[in-house]
């Protein structure tokens, strides 16, 4: 049918938010409404007239409310296809009258289930039956039926009403549409959270030897953005359905220019090597790679120190720090000659804030966004790491695997100072963030020349060393893996480096070994690698 003409209404909502006007407009429009306990309790608060579900079916609300539409008397009326003779007389035998208009928003699921101190029997209350089912049913007969389950939908169906007498068949179409997705949406919420309550994946290892067997991601759609990597490509931004505190996802933008795909791309991955480290850090990014990375007693004095380790390439970057940005720090972002792109933190001070923007140049241009929580922790990923491949889909754990320095194995004869050790877990924690094959030179607790993205390991120490220059001497490199021989660490330590972190694994490792000895360089093996492809 072209347009439905709606003479009848089933309504039951949790969120009331623009209830009241839809209701009402319905009423002025001639239509019935049909409602269930509270949504029935609130219209008639309000004054507008309804008719209870128990007097359609006849039969009472029972069970806590757990037991309230599913009946013919509501189902077989959203089912019946005007269009099929059957189909109407049977409901006129069973003296049943037909719906045309089904509004239902479900129980708030992700709302309880991401509480950390909601029981299992709480969780398990909110799974929603008889909504679904009243959703699903309007949405396969949507030939026949309009549904709404987004209150920014009300305002669609209301329009039409007014303009065409009733709901048009592409507006029906699209909310059916809408609705499908909504309970997928939902009901893979539940699956996932159900998987973790029954510890049926286990908090610290999700995967043994099977994965999940159906893996079904939930997202809804935050932003459309100008374009993607290109600009001849579209591009938009999905945050978890039950977002995670402390992300790029969820941060609010306070300034700036609108975010672009590769912005939160650059973001992203600058924040979660500043979430690496506890004490103050700072962290420039430049095309998903960090090009500078420090840490300092005070956040001031590890930005300075990350712009530093690579000036150049730190001019447009992408700043992430792990703490509020104060005053002091903000004047180095600002200094003479500087232009950043980006900025994400936990927190500005009023001053530092107005300081930043107010930057003659870029000031009202760059990016500002402030996290949503303050907090570190494990909660600031999702559990799984996705990579989408044409025709299917890579799933993996994040790396996130906690490690302690002081159980790594000495290889050489000389092992490392308390102070190289504590600057090759930093330089080895930034590993984790480079495109393998990644090389990472460090002193001081900054970095000093950093090889990425090469397809060998050699050509990574070359860049590294060339970048660090005369810092190389006397400080200390990490490599995410083995190196297969001893031509790249050679490279390094001829160039001052005196402490190397690796996996380890090569048929080589001793001739590595050998070497570092004569040179009184000392090796590390983490077991441990870090590939990031």
């Amino acid at each position: 049918m072209e347009i439905v003409k709606i003479k009848r209404a089933a309504i039951s909502v949790f969120v009331k938010d623009g209830l009241e006007d839809f209701a009402r407009f319905l009423v002025d429009a001639g239509i019935e409404i049909i409602s269930t306990g509270g949504t029935a309790k609130f219209l008639m608060q309000k004054g507008i007239p309804v008719t209870q579900v128990s007097d359609v079916t006849g039969f009472p609300e029972i069970m806590d409310g757990r037991l309230k539409t599913l009946h013919p008397g509501i189902l077989g009326g959203i089912l019946a296809n005007r269009e099929i003779a059957a189909h109407m007389d049977s409901i006129k035998e069973h003296g049943i009258e037909q719906i045309d208009l089904v509004v239902v928003n479900l129980y708030p699921f992700e709302e309880v289930a991401s509480r950390k101190d909601s029981t299992l029997g709480e969780v398990t209350e909110m799974i929603d039956i008889g909504g679904p089912t009243m959703l699903r049913a309007a949405a396969k007969n949507w030939d026949s039926v309009a549904v709404v389950t987004e209150v920014e939908d009300y305002g669609v169906v209301m329009d039409d009403i007014r303009e065409h007498g009733g709901v048009r068949r592409e507006t029906r179409q699209r909310l059916a549409q809408t609705v499908f997705a909504r309970t997928a949406m939902y009901d893979s919420i539940i699956s996932v959270t159900l998987a973790e309550r029954f510890e049926l994946l286990p908090p610290e290892r999700p995967v043994v030897e099977d994965g999940p067997e159906f893996f079904m991601p939930a997202f809804v759609r935050k932003a459309q953005l100008r374009y993607g990597e290109n600009p001849h490509q579209a591009g938009w931004m999905y945050v978890d359905a039950m977002p995670h505190p402390n992300t790029v996802a969820t941060a609010t933008q306070l300034s700036g220019k609108e975010l672009s795909f590769i912005n939160i791309g650059d973001m992203d991955a600058a924040l979660s090597l500043a979430q690496e480290f506890v004490e103050p850090t700072a962290v420039i990014v430049k095309h998903m790679t960090p090009c500078g990375v420090a840490g300092a007693e005070d956040l001031c004095e590890a930005f300075r120190l990350a712009r530093e380790a690579d000036p150049v390439s730190a001019f447009g970057g992408i700043i992430a720090v792990n703490e509020q940005v104060d005053l002091a720090t903000a004047k180095e972002i600002v200094a003479p000659n500087s232009f950043y792109d980006a900025i994400v933190a936990p927190g500005y001070d009023p001053d530092a804030l107005e300081l930043i923007q107010g930057r003659k140049g870029w000031g009202q241009n760059i990016r500002i966004l402030e996290l949503n929580d303050a907090t570190n922790g494990d909660d600031t990923e999702p559990r799984f790491d996705m990579r989408r491949v044409r025709g299917g889909l890579l799933l993996q754990e994040w790396d996130r695997i906690k490690e302690d320095p002081t159980h790594w194995k000495v290889a050489t004869k000389r092992a490392p100072t308390v102070e190289e050790l504590r600057t090759l877990f930093f330089a080895w924690r930034v590993c984790k963030f480079v495109r393998s094959n990644s090389i990472v030179l460090a002193k001081d607790m900054q970095t000093v020349g950093i090889g990425g993205g090469q397809v060998n390991r050699v050509n990574c120490v070359k860049l590294a060393v060339e970048q660090a220059g005369e810092k190389a001497k006397g400080a200390v490199m990490a490599s995410d893996a083995y190196f297969p021989f001893p031509d790249g660490p050679e490279i390094a330590m001829r160039a001052g480096v005196t402490a190397i972190a690796h996996p380890g694994g090569s048929k080589k490792d001793q001739d590595t070994f050998d070497l570092a000895d004569q040179l009184g360089v000392a090796v590390v093996l983490t077991g441990i690698r870090h590939f990031k492809h």
